[in-house]
């Protein structure tokens, strides 16, 4: 998993947040003495609490159950990797504001549903009729591959890949966190600069699903897979997510659709840097997610082309202004330092000034 994310930049990276192996000593405790083995049971108590979560209540899916768990993982890594509180300060001043970030956008993003404007159905729907040639992509695919009360292997499938969209990229976020720090910031903000941009447009361009036009007459039968196929696996908890009513809901936040958005993030984010065959995960992830979502009638397939879109410009814009902001930097700390010399050599005078000169030629040079 690792190995599948390094970047390979030319500088050595930055681990601000990078918990390292401690010694014994460092924490007051003897290389196999009582503290350094209790420590040990640090991951297996994780796992234990974890499976006794997944068989009461299956899979969390929403921000800040996933959050909780992936900032308990860190922790366990830290506790056994011997830094203790140390680890827990680290694990608390870069996730919790990331938690309370990520909440608040969900909270806006249920009030953005009452806006006094729209919501917009005919320029998706009539877009994705032009690319079906008179149907959308949704009905032909649920009419041809869909059976209600009988999923198949691909319902399953989509299924899985939905519902990575809840915790896929906080998991990355974890690895970079405790491999590559600067990595972990840098993604961090594509992401939220990305979940922001789609949330204005939320409120700009409320824009109806294909599963909500067709319960308005707008399209034929169409079936919300996902849900369907949850509930008849037996996981209503799960499929709650879909339910309405919450203060989190927004059943018209569908353009841009950051189910694919977040996927194509991946993509842009990893692939300069990327083996071959990562990527080809890479570009398969974003692909079955556009399955999953046209044919589980979640999107239209133009609510996924400008999802792309949105991530392509967040990807590349804050590296843009990385690349500026370091370039900047770059160009202050070598102009600093000819300051005083040239101070120096005014002051002085003819051979004392060009030997200034000269010393200030050489260290620049240096």
């Amino acid at each position: 998993m690792t190995r599948m994310l390094r970047p390979a930049p030319p500088t050595p990276p930055a681990s601000a947040g990078r918990l390292r192996p401690a010694t014994g000593s460092r924490n007051g405790a003897r290389p196999g003495g009582v503290l350094s083995r209790l420590r040990l049971l640090a991951w297996p108590l994780y796992l234990a609490a974890l499976l006794w979560y997944l068989g009461r209540y299956g899979l969390p899916y929403t921000n800040d159950l996933v959050f909780l768990w992936l900032m308990g993982a860190l922790v366990a890594a830290g506790v056994h990797s011997g830094h203790g509180a140390r680890g827990f300060l680290l694990v608390l001043r870069d996730w919790v504001p990331v938690m309370a970030v990520v909440w608040t956008y969900s909270l806006l993003r249920g009030y953005g549903a009452h806006t006094p404007w729209g919501p917009y159905l005919w320029p998706q729907q009539r877009a994705d009729e032009a690319i079906g040639l008179g149907e959308t992509l949704t009905v032909r695919l649920q009419h041809g591959l869909y059976t209600p009360g009988s999923p198949q292997w691909w319902d399953y499938a989509a299924v899985a890949v939905y519902m990575s969209h809840f915790f896929a990229v906080f998991v990355i976020l974890a690895v970079l966190w405790r491999r590559r720090h600067d990595r972990f910031r840098h993604l961090l903000t594509c992401y939220l600069v990305l979940t922001f941009a789609g949330f204005a447009t939320y409120i700009l361009y409320p824009a109806v699903p294909p599963w909500l036009s067709s319960q308005e007459g707008h399209l034929p039968a169409l079936t919300r897979v996902v849900s369907d196929v949850l509930t008849e696996s037996g996981l209503p908890r799960a499929a709650s997510v879909f339910e309405n009513g919450s203060q989190f809901a927004n059943d018209v936040a569908a353009m841009p659709s950051l189910h694919s958005a977040y996927p194509a993030m991946l993509l842009f984010f990893f692939w300069p840097t990327a083996a071959r065959w990562v990527r080809v995960l890479l570009v398969a992830y974003p692909l079955a997610m556009t399955f999953a979502l046209v044919y589980g009638a979640e999107h239209y397939l133009v609510d996924v082309f400008v999802g792309w879109a949105y991530a392509a410009a967040a990807v590349y814009g804050v590296r843009w202004l990385r690349e500026r902001r370091r370039t900047r930097s770059l160009a202050a700390s070598r102009t600093a330092p000819a300051t005083p010399a040239a101070a120096g050599a005014g002051t002085g005078a003819g051979t004392g000034a060009g030997t200034g000169a000269g010393a200030s030629t050489g260290t620049l040079e240096r």
